[in-house]
C-alpha cells in the first residue's frame, strides 16, 4: 500500500526538556534536540517506524511546501526513513516550532512560527501536483496547518477534487479555519481526525457530555465521513462509524513529550484502515501509536515489543447505552 502525506505548514521543532521550567525566568535545560516535522511529516515517520517493524510493507510519500534556506533536515529525514520527497522549494526558511517539555509536570508548551509565504501561483501548483499524485496512492493524509498565502478551503477543495468512488482514502487533521472549511464543504474525507477543542471551535458550540460528542461526530457520519475520530486528550478517544462507537482508554505511561501524540494516532488509523481492520482494532492500534510515541522526543514508535505490549494495555469499551443507540 502506498500514502502520500501531505503538510503544507512544515517546522523544524526544536524540542528542549526543562524540569520545573517557569516564564520570566532563567531556565535550565537537561537536552534538546531539532527535529524535521509539521504534521503531516510526522505521520509519514511513524509509518516509516511501523513498516520498520516489519508489521506492514507500506510506500511513503511526503509533500507540502518547504524554504529552500534549511531544507536539508528534511530531505536527511526523507532519505533515512526511505520516504518520497514531492515537497516543493519555496523562497525563504521553514518555520521553527519551539517545544517545551516539563517531565515534571508531564506537560508541553508550544511556540509556532506562521511558516514561509506561498503565492497564489505556488498554491496552483502543489494543488496541480497533488491531483497526478494522489491516484497513484492508497491513502492521501491531509495534516496540519495553513501557511500565510493558503486559502483557508485549500483542504476543503482538494477533498472535492480527490474523493471519488476509486480515489484514495482521505483522511483529515487539522484545525481552526481549515477544518471549519472542510466541515462545510459539500463532500467530507472518509476519515476525519479532529481532538474535542478543534472540533467544539469549528462547529461553534461545547461538547462537555459523551452523549453530544457522539451526536456532533453523527453530524458529520451523515454528511459523508466514514470514520470519526474524536481525541480527548489523557481521557483517550472516541471512533465512530455508521455501525457503532468504541472509546480507547490508553495505558499510563511516563509522558516524555506530547508533540506527535495525535499524528501517531492518524498513522494507526490510517494504517489499520487500509489493512481491514476493524474499527475497534484501529483505535486500540491507533492509541497504542499514541501512547507510544509520547514516551519519547520527536514523532516515531518505540521497539516493537513496547509497542505491541502497550497495545495489550489499551482498554477499549464499546458505546453505553445509555448514551443512546447509533
Amino acid at each position: 500500500m502506498r500514502v502520500l502525506t501531505v503538510t503544507p505548514n512544515p517546522a523544524l521543532d526544536l524540542t528542549v526538556q526543562a524540569p520545573g521550567w517557569q516564564p520570566s525566568a532563567v531556565n535550565v535545560v537537561d537536552r534538546a534536540q531539532t527535529d524535521a516535522g509539521g504534521k503531516g511529516v510526522n505521520v509519514a515517520a511513524v509509518l516509516a517506524d511501523w513498516a520498520a517493524h516489519g508489521e506492514s510493507t507500506i510506500e511513503l510519500s511526503a509533500a507540502g511546501w518547504l524554504g529552500q534556506g534549511n531544507a536539508s533536515p528534511f530531505e536527511e529525514l526523507f532519505r533515512e526513513r526511505g520516504i518520497q520527497d514531492h515537497f516543493m522549494r519555496v523562497p525563504g526558511e521553514t518555520r521553527l516550532g519551539l517545544k517545551i517539555v516539563d517531565p515534571l509536570s508531564q506537560s508541553t508548551t508550544d511556540f509556532n512560527l506562521p511558516g514561509v509565504q506561498v503565492t497564489p501561483e505556488q498554491v496552483a501548483a502543489l494543488t496541480a501536483n497533488l491531483r497526478r499524485l494522489a491516484p497513484q496512492h492508497s491513502a492521501v493524509v491531509l495534516s496540519g496547518s495553513l501557511p500565510p498565502g493558503v486559502p483557508s478551503d485549500f483542504y476543503a477543495e482538494l477533498i472535492q477534487a480527490l474523493r471519488t468512488p476509486a480515489g484514495p482514502l482521505l483522511a483529515v487533521d487539522t484545525s481552526g479555519a481549515a477544518l471549519t472549511a472542510v466541515l462545510n464543504a459539500p463532500q467530507l474525507p472518509q476519515l476525519l481526525k479532529p481532538n474535542i477543542h478543534e472540533l467544539e471551535a469549528a462547529l461553534g458550540r461545547e461538547l462537555p457530555s459523551d452523549a453530544e460528542r457522539l451526536a456532533a461526530t453523527h453530524e458529520l457520519l451523515n454528511r459523508g465521513a466514514e470514520w470519526v475520530a474524536l481525541s480527548l486528550g489523557e481521557e483517550g478517544a472516541w471512533l465512530v462509524w455508521n455501525g457503532g462507537a468504541v472509546l480507547a482508554r490508553p495505558p499510563q505511561v511516563a509522558v516524555v513529550s506530547t508533540v506527535g501524540a495525535g499524528d501517531a494516532m492518524v498513522a494507526g488509523l490510517v494504517s489499520a484502515r487500509l489493512e481491514g481492520l476493524s474499527p475497534a482494532d484501529a483505535l486500540r492500534r491507533a492509541t497504542a501509536f499514541s501512547a507510544g510515541n509520547v514516551t519519547r522526543l520527536g514523532a516515531g514508535l518505540p521497539p516493537h515489543a513496547d509497542l505491541l505490549a502497550l497495545q495489550q494495555q489499551v482498554q477499549i469499551q464499546p458505546q453505553l447505552r445509555e448514551q443512546g443507540e447509533l
